[in-house]
C-alpha cells in the first residue's frame, strides 16, 4: 500500500521524535500554544517568529505540540516538529485517509480568520494512526496552527 506523503515523511522520521513517548499535549494546550504563537508573531514580526517556531524550543514546542505555519504561497514556512519540511508545498500533505491537509487548513480560516481541522495521522510517539485536531489562525499572510492528538 502506498501511504500519503505525510505518512511517508512521519514514518521516515519517527526515530527523531522518540522524546514524545511520554506525556501528550491536550487540545486545550494546543489552543494555548497557538494563542501564544500568534501574540509572538504580532509582537516580534514574521521573520523572527518563524525562526523561533522552526527552532523547536519552548514555548513553541512542548511534548508532541509544535507550531506549523503555511504562507500565502501555500508553502510551509514554519514547522517546529519537522523543520526540514519548511519550503515544501502544503498542498501535497495528506492524512491517513487521503484528505488534503494544506488546503483544509487554509480553508478552515477563510471566513473568520480562525478554525480547526480534524484528521487522522500517524502519531510518532505510538506509531499508530490516531485522531488529531489542528487549531489554526490567520496571522499576517500566514496561517499558523498547533495540533494535538486526542481520543474522541
Amino acid at each position: 500500500m502506498r501511504w500519503p506523503i505525510i505518512l511517508q515523511i512521519l514514518a521516515a522520521t519517527a526515530v527523531s521524535v522518540t522524546s514524545f513517548a511520554g506525556e501528550r499535549g491536550a487540545p486545550a494546550d494546543a489552543k494555548a500554544m497557538l494563542h501564544e504563537a500568534v501574540a509572538h508573531f504580532n509582537s516580534a514580526g514574521r521573520q523572527q517568529a518563524l525562526a523561533d517556531f522552526n527552532a523547536g524550543k519552548a514555548p513553541f514546542r512542548d511534548r508532541d505540540l509544535y507550531v506549523v505555519c503555511i504562507g500565502a504561497d501555500h508553502k510551509i514556512s514554519a514547522n517546529g516538529g519537522f523543520p526540514q519540511y519548511v519550503g515544501m508545498s502544503a498542498d501535497v500533505l495528506k492524512d491517513a485517509s487521503g484528505k488534503l491537509l494544506g488546503r483544509a487548513i487554509v480553508e478552515a480560516v477563510e471566513r473568520t480568520g480562525e478554525g480547526s481541522v480534524a484528521y487522522m495521522m500517524v502519531n510518532p510517539a505510538s506509531g499508530k494512526v490516531e485522531p488529531k485536531v489542528l487549531y489554526a489562525q490567520k496571522v499576517g499572510d500566514e496561517v499558523c496552527g498547533v495540533g494535538a492528538y486526542h481520543v474522541p
